[in-house]
């Protein structure tokens, strides 16, 4: 489980994350929303253990990240914004490096890569370098090596940006099957297809604030708007929020 308690983010003059606060519950899916500049990549961020908070906590499994990042990272498998591969590492290579990171090894190490390659149906690239990988296959890698070391809490930054349609097919049914499997999904996503497709439960950051929260069926009603993409619209024009 996942839960950012009034986090507080500045860089210079610039109030990223003003006060953010909610809670992604194991075995949902929980979409993080907003505006370009909202606050959501540095609130993953400091979840991610990369950035630390001026204010509040985010914890994952009662963890705080900021205190105890080692052991966050060991239990958070993240896809982020920047795919980040090493383009002389073929696609296994890539795995087999982040599994090692988490101190997995040996056969029980081959399987979960074997087991990963054949989930994604990576068999094409497996023995490619990543150099001149599409956008699709990066992807691809990058989920590969979050999800190697088995973690509960899996945070996916824009998870098909790139893909096409056969692809993000193939991304959806992974991530509710993690979420079937009792794990934690909070991804970002700017396309409301997909949000309403996916999402159990809804987080919209504006302004760095929390703007509304709730399932995407309570956000509909609370704005009293028929469909998830002018909820959202009105959501973050509301100067006071709607908490459901």
């Amino acid at each position: 489980m996942i839960e950012v308690k009034h986090l507080q983010k500045s860089f210079g003059s610039v109030a990223a994350v003003r006060d953010v606060s909610f809670v992604a519950p194991d075995g949902r899916i929980t979409g993080l929303l907003g505006p370009n500049g909202a606050g959501k990549t540095t609130t993953l961020r400091v979840l991610y253990t990369i950035v630390r908070p001026d204010g509040g906590t985010a914890l994952v499994d009662g963890i705080d990240a900021a205190q105890q990042p080692d052991a966050v990272r060991r239990r958070i498998g993240v896809l982020p914004d920047n795919r980040g591969l090493y383009q002389r590492l073929t696609a296994r290579e890539h795995i087999r490096y982040f599994g090692r990171l988490h101190g997995m090894r040996g056969a029980a190490l081959e399987r979960a890569i074997d087991s990963l390659i054949d989930l994604l149906d990576m068999r094409d690239i497996a023995e490619r370098r990543a150099e001149g990988f599409s956008q699709g296959q990066r992807v691809k890698v990058a989920i590969a090596r979050a999800l190697v070391h088995g973690p509960r809490n899996i945070l996916l930054d824009e998870p098909t940006n790139g893909l096409d349609v056969m692809s993000t097919r193939a991304m959806r049914t992974i991530i509710r099957r993690l979420r079937d499997e009792g794990a934690c999904v909070l991804f970002s996503s700017h396309i409301m297809q997909e949000v309403a497709a996916l999402c159990d439960s809804i987080v919209v950051i504006a302004q760095g604030r929390v703007a509304a929260a709730g399932t995407p069926d309570e956000l509909r009603a609370a704005t009293g708007e028929p469909n998830l993409e002018d909820a959202f619209v009105a959501a973050i024009g509301s100067e006071e929020g709607i908490m459901l």
